[in-house]
């Protein structure tokens, strides 16, 4: 698989928990195989709107696991892996036995690492396996030009996923991998990706630098929301887009920054607005306040409308 494969909008699926905050798999496969149904470019589980955060290692496996049984092949899946260098390789190799087509190399656990350091991370991790990989920058990665440069060298790096929304900077990174391909042919066209939270407020502005691809909590819950307005953005229609902006994701945004966490526990909400079982959040998130999910519900019905 190469980086050009994941064009178009990708869902990033809620893991599902019983009340008791254990696994609950007959959801989650559910919640997968809808997501599946969907069409989506490609599935990306255990990350962070999985909650890869509070899974144990035998639980990242079930959870993977399940997911490729339910996609079925039907659909790439992408599986995060994570925290230091030695648990982010092993759970590499979990995920490469469970069946996933390629992975998602989140930052590693909390530390401010240099560039030397945080390129031989990267380098560590996509040696350890032969799947397809991408590298996320955000909060504690700031990657430079030149170490994304080296970066996507790497043969089976193919992409990567900006969460910073540093648009100048991701500009001297594209430029960056330019030159690195026209010196060396044989590097490979990296996928861009927006990983910003609702990656659809700053969709227009990274797909004025060619960034096309995105990620897209929304399609948790609501992916005919979604993608009426990836259909909107690729054909032009600014009317369409920005009603869709103002009318549905700039409300979901504002009603996001209420609460801590809701970046991952309002998407949670949403999907069970939408009739699946999955569960609450895990700890130290916590659901969102009721009259924020009647909020949703609102929202939600208002984006149906649109088109």
């Amino acid at each position: 698989m190469t980086g050009n494969a994941l064009d178009g909008v990708m869902s990033f699926p809620v893991t599902a928990f019983q009340p008791d905050g254990t696994l609950n798999l007959a959801a989650y496969r559910v919640h997968v195989e809808d997501q599946v149904a969907a069409g989506p470019a490609a599935i990306f589980v255990a990350c962070g709107t999985g909650e890869f955060f509070s899974l144990d290692v035998e639980e990242y496996g079930q959870v993977v696991r399940a997911a490729v049984e339910a996609a079925n092949g039907r659909r790439p899946v992408f599986a995060g892996v994570g925290y230091g260098t030695t648990l982010a390789i092993r759970l590499a190799r979990l995920a490469e036995e469970a069946g996933v087509q390629g992975l998602l190399i989140l930052p590693p656990y909390l530390v401010h690492a240099p560039q030397e350091g945080l390129v031989a991370h990267y380098r560590a991790v996509a040696a350890a396996t032969d799947l397809p990989v991408i590298v996320y920058q955000r909060d504690n990665v700031r990657l430079t030009p030149q170490a994304a440069a080296e970066l996507v060298a790497v043969p089976n790096v193919v992409g990567l996923k900006d969460g910073l929304g540093d648009l100048d900077l991701l500009q001297r990174i594209s430029g960056a991998i330019r030159d690195a391909r026209r010196a060396d042919p044989s590097i490979a066209d990296p996928v861009l990706l927006n990983g910003l939270p609702t990656a659809e407020m700053t969709a227009l502005a990274y797909w004025g630098i060619g960034v096309r691809s995105y990620s897209s909590a929304v399609f948790c819950f609501a992916p005919d929301i979604a993608l009426a307005f990836n259909k909107a953005l690729r054909a032009g229609d600014l009317t369409l887009v920005e009603a869709y902006l103002d009318g549905f994701f700039r409300p979901l945004v504002e009603l996001r920054a209420r609460g801590a966490g809701y970046a991952v526990s309002l998407v949670k909400a949403g999907v069970r607005l939408a009739g699946f079982e999955v569960g609450p959040v895990r700890r130290p998130l916590t659901d969102p306040r009721p009259e924020h999910v009647r909020q949703l519900r609102d929202i939600i019905a208002a984006g149906r409308v649109i088109g």
